[in-house]
């Protein structure tokens, strides 16, 4: 299993770069998670320390997460994240070259629990919420076309399943129709950046995961 990448650490919280094919909380059914890689990681400065799941990514999902090291932090942050003050940024790869190089889509989700996938539905229904993000294609390679997505909404799966719906699934997810191989474990999906304002301070705070290490994303622009 990879070591913990840190990004950033201060006495409030610990900003990692979550490896794909990790899930983000402990879990009985797995030896490792980024939640035990990183309280391993504060056991080194103290004996109990605590540690805050403030936001998740998917296993298939690399990038940027915040943990709060305070329960005042947990706290403070998922206010952050309820009222929408907080603003992530992906990057995509698809093969299939989007109709458009930028665009808003939205849709209506439905989560589908029995094959664990979300499906986009034509109309709203009681079972449907709904769903935003925007996009633009910043890049291209041998493999395919770089989207910077920036979601409006935190639905399950949203953005793997809003792309799959306009014929773009994202390299190597196959449980939303892609047909090219990519890592085991792992999509071509990756949580770049993530922007709040800082409470006290009442400034902008960016943190940037490093793009993942392999040929599929090497491109000019990043």
């Amino acid at each position: 299993m990879p070591e913990l990448d840190v990004i950033h650490e201060n006495k409030d919280f610990i900003v990692v770069n979550k490896a794909a094919g990790l899930i983000s909380e402990k879990s009985p059914y797995e030896a490792v998670t980024v939640e035990t890689q990183v309280l391993n990681h504060l056991l080194k400065q103290q004996r109990k320390p605590y540690l805050g799941i403030i936001h998740r990514l998917d296993r298939v999902t690399s990038g940027v997460l915040i943990l709060a090291k305070k329960k005042s932090i947990l706290v403070e942050f998922n206010n952050l994240f309820s009222s929408r003050k907080v603003q992530k940024t992906y990057l995509a790869i698809v093969k299939n070259k989007p109709v458009k190089n930028k665009g808003k889509l939205v849709n209506f989700l439905v989560k589908n629990n029995l094959e664990k996938r979300a499906d986009i539905v034509p109309t709203k229904s009681k079972d449907s919420l709904n769903c935003s993000l925007s996009y633009v294609v910043i890049d291209k390679n041998d493999f395919g076309y770089l989207l910077e997505i920036k979601p409006k909404t935190g639905r399950f799966h949203q953005i793997r399943a809003q792309l799959a719906n306009l014929d773009l699934p994202i390299i190597g997810d196959e449980k939303y129709g892609s047909d090219q191989k990519y890592l085991p474990l792992s999509i071509c999906l990756h949580a770049w950046k993530i922007t709040y304002e800082n409470s006290s301070s009442k400034e902008s705070q960016t943190f940037e995961a490093p793009l993942p290490n392999n040929d599929f994303w090497t491109f000019k622009s990043i």
